[in-house]
């Protein structure tokens, strides 16, 4: 069994997944809503996403048994690449001078709901990567990978390790 840590981030990680979700199902009923989006440019945001949040689960699932290969997918994919993805215009935004008030005070409840979401999803993809490098998941991630050695348990590769 995995230990906290790696039982918490996975949790984050599904947070972050249905955050996620929710967001886009925000964007693509604003974009029905006020006739923004055509159904090809809906269609292409859904065929990009869906499958993200998928290979995002299902790579979680991998790190929750272990896998240092899915640690650092997640990390380095969705930890940093999708981090910077969602706060690029926010932050965009503000270096060009626009306060952080009138962003509010315009903002409708499906705003408000969106950069609710973003928030959450935003904080539990930093959290996630947080928990899965603290000292327990790094024994673990180290045993896990150590009893997937040849010889199988890992002592062998542990001994070897030791000598030199």
């Amino acid at each position: 069994m995995s230990p906290g840590p790696v039982r918490g981030a996975f949790a984050l990680w599904v947070t972050a997944v249905a955050a996620g979700a929710f967001e886009t199902v925000l964007a693509v009923g604003g974009m029905v809503a006020d006739g923004s989006g055509s159904a090809a440019e809906i269609a292409m945001g859904l065929a990009i996403r869906l499958p993200v949040f998928a290979a995002a689960l299902l790579i979680a699932l991998q790190m929750r048994r272990g896998r240092g290969w899915a640690r650092i997918i997640l990390t380095l994919g969705l930890g940093v690449a999708g981090t910077a993805s969602m706060v690029v215009q926010p932050i965009r935004a503000l270096a060009q001078g626009r306060p952080l008030g009138a962003a509010f005070g315009e903002a409708g409840a499906m705003d408000l709901a969106f950069g609710a979401s973003r928030a959450l999803h935003v904080a539990a993809v930093l959290t996630a990567v947080v928990l899965m490098f603290l000292p327990a998941a790094n024994a673990f991630f180290r045993a896990r990978r150590a009893s997937q050695a040849p010889g199988g348990t890992g002592e062998t590769v542990q001994r070897r390790s030791r000598i030199r």
